[in-house]
């Protein structure tokens, strides 16, 4: 596989340089300066491709080209945003680029509760504790029978453990971290300067009134089918990625979570340009997922892989775990055996050795996923040595 690594553009603190001493191969960014549903002009993609080849790299991989929530509840606009994103799919064919990750998850990308949660061994990692963020839903968020979407372990555990802890600070904090800091670097919808990010939210939320998992499934096949030719014009694989976590929040549906979804969209536009993002992290963050059986059955489909997996607590609960965990080894093993040449990025890795302190974005830190694809690279030198 490629050795890929998620730079955030050239005010991130991790420079090209720094990648290119340290093993990685391909550059997986964005524009992340233009607004989503904006047209990535050809001169923007020009000129941030020969930045990357002038530092020793390449451009493999773009993540994300952000969908508009418009383009996902089917809102009056959804033609004009989808002609917009085939320009700029255009724009990066042109260039020779042609992996773009994107995802199909209304409002929230992706959701953490803990964005620091200490480890033993000094090291912190990203946490998602379902009774805090059902007590953010409930209780900050106030959504309309939120309520009855939690199991009664998790409300007792939300009244008993995670209420009395609960003052001003760490509901601030707790907004930061589900909304705010998980988000604005991802998809814009929510940044660190909006002043109420709670009202923000809900208003989003509203947008997706009435808009149950078949809607979705709908206006995302509306979205493929309508970008497929331009996808076959240039070769572009588009690779959606999965939900994370891998099941409805916040009423919202989530349609990329387990086997039968992989399928369903799949299936729904059979063109070999529409394939998966293979997380292993977002995927094995729902108990009910056998990441490696899906592996096996989707290499073929996948255009981009992340490498990283989660550990699922018997309460629920789930946290990141080590990149040797024999479970990500195997589907390490799969890829590079099936899809040698697929793009592959090294996803969530501990702070440790002063990453804290850098203001990296959340699991994103430097020391962290340099220790991970050290690990990674090892496992694949040691495949293609036939162990």
């Amino acid at each position: 596989m490629e050795k890929t690594w998620r730079w955030f553009g050239p005010n991130d603190k991790i420079t090209l340089d720094m990648l290119r001493q340290i093993g990685v191969e391909g550059i997986v960014t964005a524009l992340h300066h233009i607004p989503n549903g904006e047209i990535w002009s050809e001169e923007e993609v020009v000129k941030m491709k020969n930045f990357i080849e002038e530092h020793g790299l390449r451009w493999s991989v773009v993540e994300s080209l952000p969908v508009s929530e418009s383009i996902k509840y089917g809102g009056s606009d959804r033609d004009q945003l989808i002609e917009n994103y085939k320009e700029s799919l255009r724009n990066l064919g042109k260039a020779g680029i042609k992996t773009i990750c994107y995802n199909f998850m209304p409002v929230l990308d992706w959701a953490r509760t803990d964005l620091e949660y200490q480890n033993p061994d000094g090291t912190s990692n990203l946490y998602f504790n379902r009774a805090e963020f059902a007590y953010f839903d409930i209780n900050i968020l106030k959504r309309e029978n939120a309520a009855q979407d939690y199991d009664e372990e998790t409300l007792r555990r939300m009244r008993e453990e995670v209420a009395p802890r609960m003052d001003k600070d760490a509901e601030h904090r707790l907004v930061e971290n589900i909304i705010v800091k998980t988000q604005g670097f991802v998809n814009g919808n929510i940044t660190e300067d909006d002043l109420e990010p709670v009202n923000k939210f809900r208003e989003l939320l509203e947008l997706y009134k009435g808009i149950d998992a078949d809607r979705l499934r709908a206006n995302m096949a509306y979205f493929l089918n309508a970008i497929m030719p331009v996808c076959d014009e240039y070769g572009i694989g588009m690779c959606v990625h999965p939900d994370d976590p891998p099941m409805p929040i916040l009423g919202l549906p989530r349609i990329v979570t387990c086997d039968a979804d992989i399928r369903a969209f799949l299936d729904a536009v059979p063109n070999p340009h529409n394939g998966l993002t293979f997380c292993a992290g977002s995927l094995s963050a729902g108990a009910h997922n056998d990441v490696v059986e899906l592996a096996r059955k989707y290499a073929s489909r996948t255009h981009f892989v992340h490498a990283r997996i989660c550990k699922v607590l018997s309460n629920g609960d789930f946290k990141e775990s080590t990149h040797l965990d024999p479970r990500l080894i195997e589907v390490v093993r799969i890829f590079e055996k099936e899809r040698p040449g697929v793009p592959m990025r090294i996803d969530h890795a501990p702070l440790m050795l002063g990453d804290g302190e850098m203001g990296y974005n959340a699991g994103y830190s430097f020391h962290g996923r340099m220790l991970a694809l050290g690990m990674i690279s090892g496992v694949m030198a040691a495949v293609n040595e036939g162990a």
